[in-house]
């Protein structure tokens, strides 16, 4: 498939217009959420499988820019496959065939249509008005209608659940529950998506999250939260692996790598797809960065 530049660069176009206050903006954001707190994580604890429902003419998979289709190797059971589409974009694979695709939006979008699409509301890149009625679960993660979004589902072998926190809004103020880190529990595995998240995590967030062992970032160092942010929020998660994610281009991946080095190891290939299991997860704090293709 060819990249989707133009789309892309016309969707970042929009963040541009947004720029200017971000860091004053950022001094005033509240760190807590409204009303309660996160639920304590229950742990993570895989779902019982069940065989996916067939979808005849959705499931053909991924192809090749000529149409070929692209065989992917089966998933080992406590296997995970997971794919950097691009900008905050991922698609979680289980090991019964269930698709989880994050940030969900109409400008990078994976190939297969997913099972459940995730979504976040700080940029027209991370959501759509208009996800496919094909698509069996969409979560929203912002408040709606005063409610403050709430997840906990279950689809095949593979359980989506939530932690609300909050993103600045226009000017200084705070939007609470605004965004949402997302946690997918799969193949005994606990991988967390953290959206656009503006602040670093209370207690309460990191009790709800439990204990996480591939994180998905965003690395940009300004329209989420900066780099020092950032290595505070490894460090409060302590995941296994980090995978970076929304850095806008090359020189913010560098600026994030810079800062990580010494502190983690780093690995860089070509792949934009890797497989992972509590068998092959490091024993402590790895960044493995992927190609988005």
């Amino acid at each position: 498939m060819p990249r989707p530049s133009s789309l892309v660069r016309s969707g970042l176009a929009v963040l541009n217009r947004f720029r200017p206050g971000l860091a004053a903006a950022g001094a005033l954001l509240l760190l807590g959420a409204a009303g309660a707190g996160p639920a304590r994580a229950e742990g993570c604890q895989g779902p019982i499988a069940r065989a996916p429902l067939a979808r005849p003419g959705l499931d053909a998979g991924p192809a090749a820019p000529d149409g070929t289709p692209v065989r992917r190797v089966a998933l080992a059971s406590g296997e995970v496959r997971i794919t950097f589409i691009g900008h905050a974009t991922f698609t979680i694979e289980s090991p019964g065939g269930i698709v989880a695709a994050t940030d969900y939006n109409d400008y990078v979008r994976p190939a297969r249509l997913p099972d459940i699409a995730t979504m976040n509301h700080a940029h027209s890149t991370h959501f759509t008005h208009r996800p496919d009625p094909a698509i069996r679960h969409v979560l929203r993660g912002w408040r709606h209608e005063g409610r403050s979004p709430a997840f906990d589902i279950r689809e095949g072998d593979m359980r989506v659940r939530n932690v609300a926190t909050n993103i600045r809004a226009d000017g200084a103020a705070t939007e609470f529950s605004g965004n949402s880190i997302f946690i997918f529990e799969v193949a005994g595995l606990c991988i967390a998506h953290l959206g656009h998240l503006h602040h670093t995590l209370r207690p309460e967030h990191l009790a709800a999250l439990g204990q996480i062992d591939v994180l998905l970032a965003a690395v940009d160092g300004s329209w989420t939260i900066d780099l020092d942010g950032m290595m505070e929020i490894i460090g409060q998660i302590r995941p296994k692996l980090v995978i970076p994610m929304h850095y806008l281009g090359e020189g913010a991946l560098r600026r994030f790598l810079a800062r990580a080095e010494g502190l983690y190891p780093i690995t860089r290939g070509n792949e934009d797809s890797i497989v992972v299991s509590m068998a092959n997860l490091p024993e402590r704090t790895a960044i493995r960065v992927l190609n988005a293709w």
